[in-house]
């Protein structure tokens, strides 16, 4: 059947102009940046001040964990985001749940930059607290579906995993910025002015960067996967259902590949590291600004690693890539908590920035992995709702679990265990998968997408 293709695009689905393609990848990079600024912001003040200004009437110890729930708590609702991006973005394009997701993500974190404290409003502050929180893991299960579609729908079939590290660039550089502005904030309004109002200001700053991310985004033409489907008028009614009709097992599976890179990463994003190193009654009692500047390095080298991985995904495959970064981890994971409890900020950001190698080389090709698993009607179902609950396995109550693991044992040895436990999940969940590197991603091809991804099965 003969169809027309829209305006700029070539038969193979892909944005016939160079220019084109960078403004793609700008979009996603920036708008994931700023998404991820904003979830990862929440996550470090959690660490070190949600407790205090929050929930400080649980006592010292039960108002951290209490705040570190808060953290995980979000992230029982991305699937509720992913299920919904799911669908939305699969009837009606990528495009419009990326500026929703970033509206959304952008609103419920400038509020909670003006939110009244217990001490104010007594338990209504929490209780707001954890409802913004809610927003943002909504807006957070959304997202990353969209913008790795768009960056890897968009690119050429060499350098798909390339392209797709684009949004994951975004969540290093979301990483940088938020610890660097609550180090910058952490110098300028030190102890208890941090504490009343040097946090906010962060907050506050994401209303401007969501003006920029909602700018660029609007920019960018709609995937040319997606303005294909919807020239044939061939959306699926009910993508979900026929997702975990067909490929609920590819799902789980998927979801695990992404749990043991979280739960390791969560480590600093979710801002255990921060409060663990910072903690006056605990063994290191270093400075805030030191750890926060640490933590902003380590968000440098997971940015070159990430990009990395997104490369040598194109060139050994993203399995083989995965498997090297898994190795990776477990050694960093290994030496992560001797450098940690030296008491040295050298060896602090030593161990912070050998972890990221493994996060990188085990990040920076997933979006092109993830894309290549699913077939194009219900892609972005798929790779939403497995990145959702990998989250949720992962990385939504790590620095919950390793706060408590080491109140349990007494040593961070218990922690090191779980992340490698972790970690290996994930290893056994890539080395389940065949490498579908360069498969057609367009709808003309969905009998050789339906060919089962998992090693061993030839069908779904």
């Amino acid at each position: 059947m003969s169809r027309s293709q829209p305006p700029g695009f070539t038969p193979t689905g892909t944005i016939s102009t160079s220019t084109d393609r960078r403004r793609v990848v700008f979009a996603t990079v920036v708008g994931t940046t700023v998404e991820w600024y904003d979830f990862f912001l929440y996550a470090s003040a959690a660490g070190l001040v949600f407790g205090q200004l929050f929930f400080a009437p649980a006592g010292p110890g039960i108002a951290q964990i209490l705040s570190f729930l808060t953290v995980g708590l979000s992230f029982l609702f991305r699937p509720l985001g992913a299920f919904l991006a799911g669908h939305l973005g699969d009837k009606y394009g990528r495009r419009v749940v990326l500026m929703l997701t970033l509206i959304l993500m952008g609103a419920s974190t400038t509020l909670i930059g003006v939110l009244p404290t217990y001490e104010v409003i007594g338990v209504a502050a929490p209780a707001l607290l954890i409802l913004l929180r809610v927003l943002q893991g909504i807006s957070a299960g959304g997202e990353w579906g969209g913008a790795v579609l768009m960056a890897v729908e968009h690119a050429p079939k060499a350098k798909r995993s390339l392209f797709g590290a684009s949004p994951q660039l975004g969540v290093p550089l979301g990483l940088l910025l938020a610890s660097g502005m609550l180090a910058l904030m952490a110098l300028i309004a030190p102890g208890d002015a941090f504490l009343a109002w040097g946090w906010r200001v962060p907050f506050l700053l994401s209303f401007v960067l969501i003006l920029i991310g909602y700018y660029v985004r609007r920019k960018v033409e709609e995937s040319p996967v997606f303005v294909e489907i919807a020239e044939r008028k061939e959306q699926t009614r009910m993508p979900i259902v026929q997702l975990f009709r067909k490929h609920a097992l590819l799902v789980i599976i998927a979801a695990f590949v992404f749990a043991g890179n979280n739960a390791v990463g969560y480590m600093t994003t979710g801002g255990y590291i921060q409060r663990y190193a910072t903690n006056p009654d605990g063994p290191l009692g270093l400075a805030t600004a030191d750890v926060l500047g640490a933590v902003t390095l380590s968000a440098v080298s997971w940015f070159v690693f990430t990009w990395i991985g997104g490369w040598l995904g194109d060139r050994i495959g993203r399995r083989n890539t995965y498997i090297i970064g898994w190795i990776a981890l477990l050694v960093a994971i290994i030496a992560l908590f001797p450098l940690v409890n030296s008491g040295s900020l050298a060896l602090l950001t030593l161990g912070l920035m050998l972890l990221t190698v493994g996060l990188g080389l085990t990040y920076g090709p997933q979006a092109a992995l993830y894309a290549e698993l699913f077939p194009a009607s219900i892609r972005f179902s798929g790779v939403s709702i497995s990145y959702a609950i990998g989250a949720i396995c992962g990385g939504a109550f790590a620095p919950t679990i390793a706060t408590a693991l080491v109140d349990l044992t007494g040593t961070t040895v218990s922690v090191t265990v779980y992340l490698a436990i972790m970690a290996v999940l994930g290893l056994v969940a890539t080395l389940l998968l065949r490498d579908r590197s360069g498969i057609p991603l367009g709808p003309d091809h969905e009998a050789e997408q339906e060919v089962s991804p998992i090693r061993g099965l030839s069908r779904v």
